[in-house]
């Protein structure tokens, strides 16, 4: 079936703003003949939501009984799958040497058009915007100094990944751009910006046993996100990602995690940290996919049964997660505390006596 391409494209920041001609320094009302001597140029920042969210709900949750669930799945993604942007973070680095940052605006806006004057000397700039940043406590814009380094990460514990993080909490947008600056002419500057993380969601049919002891993880997504080449990267070992909890009076339940996407199928001679997953910028069916012959990413699902035994299931997708996508995958639980699914192209394995390993700590 040709996948439904759902594109937002709202005009976040128009920004008009004051170019120097040799010899000035930073504009001023008191500069007299400088000022007259400036051309003005605009940086506009456009938002570009390229999801299949709306396809995915209605696809599978689209049943007159799945009605209420949809919509609280909708509702808790509001703030991941938006077109609103709360902050940005704009950052404007040299495009020689070391390519050292020479300016930095932080800006709280909670509007999607607002308007803010910048003042930079004529030059080459490679210019770099981050937004929604602020209040997603899970990731942080680490060693942005530097352009070439300059990054989204995980927030980590002494120096290294927990084993278990929490979901993201917004729609992280990012944005490349090199900018000459003229000391001539007038200039406008469009700077698209794209998602960098996504969604994947566990919905589970009780058949009505007793699930609530289910807690469910998903694995296999990147930790960090370079920004100026828009490339994911992966940590040695993945850590686990803690999903919520979504149920509505119908007893219907979900679980959903919010991250980075998950590794692209293999390529030939890509180091194993490092994938060819990039931000999805694409408005061609972006979201289709060939299967890759080993696991991508994971559900991890733990139910204590009433004899105190702990049940595994460990449901593993072949097909990528990518920026901008939502995945919901259907299951059901059985009477032994398993989770199974009836989608041929998820795996599913389970241990019905499972014991705390080594590879995780899980928080159960």
């Amino acid at each position: 079936m040709k996948a439904w391409r759902y594109i937002i494209e709202t005009i976040l920041t128009t920004v008009p703003a004051t170019v120097l001609l040799s010899g000035c320094v930073l504009i001023d009302d008191e500069l007299g003949e400088c000022k007259q001597k400036t051309q003005n140029y605009e940086l506009n920042y456009e938002l570009r939501l390229v999801t299949n969210m709306t396809t995915e709900l209605s696809t599978q949750l689209g049943l007159v009984t799945d009605v209420k669930l949809s919509t609280a799945l909708k509702n808790h993604l509001s703030d991941i799958f938006t077109d609103y942007a709360h902050d940005v973070d704009l950052s404007f680095y040299d495009v020689d040497g070391d390519s050292a940052r020479l300016q930095h605006d932080q800006h709280i806006m909670d509007a999607n058009q607002h308007s803010y004057t910048l003042y930079l000397p004529m030059r080459q700039y490679m210019h770099l915007a981050v937004a929604n940043v602020v209040k997603n406590p899970v990731v942080g814009i680490s060693d942005d100094e530097y352009c070439h380094i300059s990054r989204l990460a995980t927030v980590t514990s002494n120096g290294s990944v927990p084993d278990t993080i929490d979901s993201h909490n917004t729609g992280l947008f990012t944005a490349r751009l090199p900018m000459e600056v003229l000391g001539n002419v007038d200039q406008t500057f469009n700077v698209h910006l794209y998602m960098a993380n996504c969604a994947a969601a566990l919905v589970i049919d009780p058949k009505g046993l007793d699930i609530s002891s289910l807690k469910v993880f998903t694995t296999g997504f990147a930790t960090e996100y370079s920004i100026c080449d828009s490339c994911y990267v992966f940590a040695a070992k993945s850590p686990i990602v803690r999903t919520h909890k979504l149920t509505t009076d119908d007893g219907d339940v979900c679980f959903v995690s919010v991250n980075f996407p998950s590794r692209e199928p293999a390529a030939s001679g890509a180091p194993q940290y490092r994938s060819t997953t990039r931000s999805i910028i694409e408005t061609e069916e972006p979201f289709i996919s060939e299967d890759d012959a080993s696991t991508l990413w994971q559900f991890r699902a733990y139910i204590t049964n009433s004899d105190g035994t702990i049940t595994e299931s460990v449901l593993s997708l072949r097909q990528p997660l990518r920026a901008g996508q939502l995945k919901i995958v259907k299951a059901f639980v059985n009477p032994d505390g398993s989770v199974r699914t009836d989608n041929p192209t998820v795996g599913v394995s389970v241990t019905l006596d499972w014991k705390q390993g080594t590879d995780f700590d899980v928080p159960l």
